[in-house]
């Protein structure tokens, strides 16, 4: 399993919209290969969220994002953007959890 890491900027101002779209994309179907995401907003700068998923691999979020699934979910939480998001995918290597 590897979890894919988001460092998303949210538009100043819009936040609490963008949770609601991110809460509404939680009922579109799940893709293959993928385990559930939490999302974290950083205290310091309200406007930074960091998105993190689980996936089997690599490929299958690369799967998903080739897929009309993506453009569902990028619909509803796309307009929110300050920026692209800055995406890698972890390995976990230690781990107290």
């Amino acid at each position: 399993m590897i979890t894919e890491i988001a460092q998303i900027e949210i538009k100043p101002g819009t936040e609490k919209d963008y949770e609601i779209a991110i809460a509404r994309a939680v009922t579109l179907p799940s893709p293959a290969g993928f385990h559930g995401f939490e999302l974290h907003r950083s205290i310091e700068k309200p406007s930074r969220y960091r998105f993190i998923a689980k996936w089997d691999t690599v490929e299958a979020h690369d799967a998903f994002r080739s897929s009309e699934k993506f453009g569902e979910w990028r619909a509803l939480v796309g307009p929110y953007y300050a920026a692209p998001p800055e995406v890698e995918h972890t390995v976990t290597v230690v781990s107290t959890l």
